[in-house]
């Protein structure tokens, strides 16, 4: 495994910032770690940096466990923080020079990172003169300096416009897909950014793993829901004997939202159960749950 975290608990005084974590990652995966603000995500990242300690729990990166081997889970990981800390008074192949000292890395390989990172057009500049976008591929770069086998990327799109945004995703998505096979951990509350990027998402909330799914098991849910409007109430029982038909719930009035378990399109099944109860529609709509409306969801429970 190239991340193991196992029962993981992180307390401020009386508050837990993380209750009871575990979870692991496969080399090579990209995992998006989502969570509204304040769920824990950069507390466990932080965790898995070695910036912090656990309060109880284990955890390790590349079998180095982040409490006894730290030096070593520094050496296998590339970490961006949320808040991308540069020398701004620095030109960016000076600075990312600088940073490679500290790893003994030769300046042929600087050449190829920033090449790789689409820094070739910038290099020459100042970093307080790069936009946002640019920015953010400098900390990228700094992050590969060392060929890390483990990517731990904190929120890297905070604040990106629409292209810079685009430009960013698909760099993250070539680097973790690169034939050396990266392991990509991602912290974001931006659903788009997991389904562009990701393999798998795992969801905390209030400090506790609520979700961890692979993508495809979500987009291939054998669940559609319809939500049909008649112009008369129906006992929700008569709705129950439709085939395939999970639950029914009546929100409100005549309203009701019919849960299929399978990824048919059951909208004629309804069509016909209406017909033959001598009922109009007034509106009808199929939807289907997203991961948007998952994490709400999940998200929001009290």
């Amino acid at each position: 495994m190239s991340i193991q975290v196992s029962h993981i608990t992180k307390e401020y005084g009386v508050q837990k910032a993380l209750d009871d974590v575990t979870f692991s990652i496969e080399k090579g995966e990209i995992v998006g770690f989502l969570g509204p603000n304040g769920a824990g995500k950069s507390t466990l990242m932080k965790i898995l940096t070695t910036y912090l300690k656990p309060t109880e729990g284990t955890a390790a990166v590349n079998n180095f466990t982040v409490s006894e081997d730290d030096l070593n889970v520094q050496k296998s990981v590339g970490y961006l923080p949320e808040h991308n800390p540069l020398y701004l008074d620095m030109y960016v192949r000076e600075y990312l020079m600088f940073n490679a000292e500290i790893y003994k890395i030769p300046k042929e390989e600087v050449e190829k990172i920033i090449e790789r990172t689409g820094l070739t057009p910038e290099a020459h500049k100042k970093i307080e003169q790069l936009s946002k976008g640019y920015r953010q591929r400098v900390g990228l770069a700094n992050a590969l300096l060392h060929n890390p086998e483990v990517l731990i990327l904190d929120e890297p799109t905070t604040g990106l416009d629409p292209n810079q945004l685009i430009e960013i995703r698909e760099l993250i998505k070539n680097i973790g897909k690169d034939k050396d096979g990266k392991t990509v951990l991602l912290s974001t509350h931006i659903m788009q950014e997991v389904e562009a990027i990701c393999d798998r998402v795992i969801i905390i909330n209030k400090g506790r793993i609520v979700l961890d799914k692979k993508l495809k098991e979500l987009s291939n849910s054998k669940e559609q829901i319809i939500e049909v409007e008649f112009d008369y109430r129906v006992e929700t029982e008569a709705l129950q004997q439709l085939k395939k038909v999970s639950k029914v719930e009546n929100p409100s009035g005549f309203v009701y939202n019919i849960y299929f378990a399978t990824d048919s399109d059951m909208r004629a099944s309804v069509f016909d159960f209406a017909h033959d109860n001598g009922l109009k529609i007034l509106q009808l709509h199929q939807k289907n749950t997203s991961l948007e409306k998952l994490f709400i969801e999940l998200t929001t429970q009290k």
